[in-house]
């Protein structure tokens, strides 16, 4: 019985050959990876809602996804509200009748342990790891409706490679354990689970990197849409970074050596740009 199982699971985890009318929800809609999401599924003819916290650069975003040929719905929430992910999910259903794709991507950065107040670790947990969680409770119910749906995480090589000190990293952790335990739990209830792991990618979020290091959120947008029509439980964006995941889990003690190293040379890169551009009139 082990093999017929086996085939009903993966034809219930295939992709879908077109995405025009899904109904999708992208969280941190507003700039960055998920704002290029939002765009890309909009040149997918898809219908988005739009989640962020800040109303006037959904908008923009908004805008962006109508421009590309999609359907564009601005819904403000802020992840750490679970009254609010909860009315994200109902007003999304409500209008399109259905929800077919959640992209958890909401995140904010942060500083090493120490440096980082206890609002600020609230913040990043609540935010990072409890906002997926919160946002997958909201939807899984609705896809299972139709036993069809596919949730993808942003989880970040950051998860994978730990960072000395690195709250965010131990976040994205949580969040690629989150995910396996998701798709585990509905492999065979036609939801297909999948975590999107960026390196260093030109967003807001990233202070400090020289950006001839880092690539576009196009990139991630992408890889996304690839995931829709081929799912997978995991992708790396880009590609390369696998080598750095590779060595941390076959050769850690490399990485124990060379960590270190990095995180100082990228904070005071930090240090110098602000200082740069507090000199600035």
């Amino acid at each position: 019985m082990l093999f017929p199982a086996a085939g009903s699971m993966l034809r219930k985890m295939s992709g879908w050959k077109t995405l025009a009318s899904r109904v999708a929800i992208v969280t941190g809609a507003s700039s960055g990876i998920g704002a290029a999401i939002a765009e890309r599924f909009g040149r997918e003819r898809m219908r988005v809602t739009l989640a962020a916290r800040r109303l006037d650069l959904l908008e923009r975003a908004a805008e962006r996804v109508r421009a590309a040929g999609g359907e564009a719905l601005v819904v403000p929430t802020d992840v750490r509200d679970p009254a609010a992910v909860e009315r994200m999910a109902a007003v999304t259903k409500e209008a399109w009748g259905r929800i077919d794709v959640l992209v958890a991507n909401a995140g904010v950065g942060g500083k090493s342990l120490l440096k980082m107040s206890d609002e600020a670790l609230a913040e990043l947990v609540e935010t990072n790891l409890l906002g997926v969680m919160r946002c997958a409770r909201a939807v899984v119910p609705v896809m299972l409706e139709r036993r069809d749906g596919h949730i993808i995480t942003n989880a970040s090589v950051a998860g994978k490679v730990i960072a000395p000190g690195s709250v965010y990293g131990a976040t994205k952790a949580g969040v690629l354990a989150f995910t396996e335990a998701l798709r585990r739990a509905y492999a065979d209830s036609g939801i297909r689970v999948s975590a999107v792991l960026p390196g260093w990618i030109d967003t807001p979020i990233v202070q400090g990197v020289p950006p001839r290091r880092m690539a576009p959120p196009g990139v991630v947008a992408d890889a996304v849409v690839r995931l829709l029509h081929r799912p997978r439980p995991e992708v790396v964006v880009p590609g390369w970074y696998r080598i750095p995941i590779w060595l941390d889990r076959w050769v850690p003690l490399l990485t124990d050596l060379l960590a270190p190293r990095v995180v100082r040379r990228v904070e005071r890169q930090a240090e110098r740009r602000a200082a740069r551009q507090a000199e600035r009139p």
